[in-house]
């Protein structure tokens, strides 16, 4: 019997492709690519999506997209993938078929945003598309079966430190949770434009409140505002657009795609400051990506400190403060090295790859000499 793994399957409620592009799936999708690399046999099982085939291939990922009623129901799947690790990368119902499709496989969870009632309070009354999809999240994601589910995993995980205790209370864990980097692409180069420029990267949805960072523009006439992505609710978009859309320092740039080109890495590498003003996340992504960019963060949230340490915490709302705060004496460009110090040592590829598999050869010996 072999001492190491060799057959890995990633669950979760997204992957980077076939119109779903949000955090959960960047981070599956990085991580299953980098595990192929590795010289692992990687799966993944996901929602499918429109356009999306049963079976698809995606960067050397075999990956599985299963209807609603299959996610919920077939345990078959998982059995058929027989992986040595199933690693969800969101506890999801999945989590659960799995672990009994498969018992004796080593079973790992990460919980990408652990979220108790204050935090579904939040999602129901700030939703990205509708409250009946709220509902419908909180169904599949927090339902008796994924919390019991995440209790009997062999290894519980977030991607910021500051979650660790959060999930442990909101899951009732009687061991600690460990911190699993997410996955960051450090540039080659960064080559920062030589006037300003404001980054918004992520979706125009409401809960994110870009009008927010698009009232900035009137008041900054010599800062260009570059908005990277799109609303799940068209209207909401071209509402954003009819409003601000006329100011000149104001530039739409639509969905992103940084698996397709290098203009994401090019925005980020142009941009003097990323800012977020979504009224609630976990760690996003972009926060990641912005540091590890030399960006400074100027956002109303401020997991792990990335904020307050590496740019602004905007924690009442004062946007206008925090710009003319980072702005002033370039103060953006000595906290923005500092994010990308912090990153290169917590979250580059070959740190946290090696983290991954690290966790993954760790855990499989021991299940291994405990059988």
């Amino acid at each position: 019997m072999s001492s190491a793994p060799k057959r890995i399957c990633l669950i979760s409620v997204e992957i980077f492709a076939w119109g779903k592009y949000g955090g959960y799936g960047k981070s599956t999708r990085i991580i299953g690519r980098e595990l192929v690399r590795r010289g692992y046999e990687v799966s993944a099982v996901v929602p499918r999506r429109q356009d999306q085939q049963p079976e698809e291939w995606l960067d050397g990922i075999k990956v599985y997209g299963l209807t609603p009623m299959e996610m919920l129901t077939s345990s078959a799947i998982y059995k058929k993938i027989n992986a040595d690790i199933f690693h969800s990368c969101e506890p999801s119902i999945g989590t659960w078929l799995a672990m009994k499709a498969v018992p004796d496989a080593v079973h790992l969870v990460t919980c990408q945003d652990p979220k108790g009632y204050k935090e579904w309070v939040q999602e129901f009354s700030f939703p990205s598309k509708s409250r009946v999809q709220v509902l419908e999240n909180y169904l599949f994601e927090a339902n008796i079966l994924v919390r019991s589910a995440v209790r009997a995993a062999h290894g519980v995980f977030v991607p910021a430190k500051y979650q660790r205790a959060k999930a442990k209370s909101i899951y009732n864990l009687k061991a600690d949770v460990e911190f699993l980097p997410t996955p960051a692409e450090m540039p080659g180069t960064i080559v920062k434009s030589e006037s300003p420029v404001v980054l918004y990267m992520g979706r125009l949805d409401q809960r994110k409140r870009p009008e927010l960072t698009l009232r900035l523009a009137k008041d900054f006439p010599e800062v260009l505002f570059k908005i990277a992505g799109k609303s799940r609710t068209p209207p909401f978009e071209m509402q954003l657009k009819e409003q601000f859309g006329h100011n000149p320092n104001v530039e739409f740039l639509g969905f992103v795609d940084q698996f397709k080109s290098e203009v994401h890495h090019q925005l980020f590498s142009q941009a003097w400051i990323h800012i977020n003003t979504s009224v609630r996340e976990g760690l996003p992504n972009s926060f990641i990506e912005a540091a590890g960019h030399q960006c400074a963060i100027l956002s109303y949230v401020n997991p792990d400190d990335f904020a307050s340490r590496f740019g602004y915490h905007a924690a009442a709302n004062e946007f206008h403060k925090g710009l003319e705060y980072l702005l002033s004496g370039n103060k953006w460009r000595e906290l923005g090295k500092d994010g990308y110090t912090y990153v290169e040592g917590n979250y580059s590829l070959p740190y946290a790859m090696d983290a991954h598999e690290e966790i993954y050869q760790k855990i499989f010996r021991q299940k291994r000499t405990a059988h």
